[in-house]
């Protein structure tokens, strides 16, 4: 089974790529002189910052392996070559909640890179999929929980 692609902006993939090289050149040594440090102790067996540098350390090289996993399957949508006739990934949209009477604006990003309190809505969210492909002035129905909500697009524009 082919592993599924991460759409990323490129905002996104540098994000990813300076964290993955944080954690290797810097966490890593730094996690690596606390182990050597807790070894010279002594006992081991109650030494609870040898656990907790062993525990960093694990921790450390399962987000590496995640970002690597994620680097790896990346496709990076080029946000100057967005086409704003209609809502795709690595846009910034402006949209009216029809029900509530308010104006919402939103990033479209792939999944991984999703984060609703910094308005980066997911394509594979029921917005963000409802959204996509729509054009300015027309109106969506995103089907939720809590029943169908309705969406008017205002603006679709390059995101900064």
């Amino acid at each position: 089974m082919e592993e599924k692609k991460n759409i990323l902006t490129y905002e996104g993939l540098k994000k990813y790529e300076d964290e993955l090289h944080e954690l290797k050149v810097v966490k890593r040594k730094e996690v690596a002189e606390k182990i050597k440090e807790a070894r010279e102790q002594g006992d081991l067996s109650e030494n609870a910052e040898y656990d907790a540098a062993k525990d960093e350390q694990r921790d450390i090289e399962a987000r590496i392996e995640a970002l690597e996993k994620i680097l790896k399957n990346a496709e990076v949508v080029v946000e100057e070559d967005v086409d704003l006739d209609k809502i795709s990934i690595g846009c910034k949209v402006k949209i009216r909640d029809l029900e509530f009477n308010e104006d919402l604006e939103y990033k479209i990003v792939g999944s991984s890179e999703a984060d609703s309190l910094k308005g980066k809505i997911s394509n594979e969210s029921p917005v963000g999929r409802a959204l996509l492909g729509a054009k300015k002035g027309q109106t969506v129905s995103v089907e939720t929980q809590a029943g169908v909500l309705q969406y008017k697009v205002l603006e679709i524009q390059r995101s900064e």
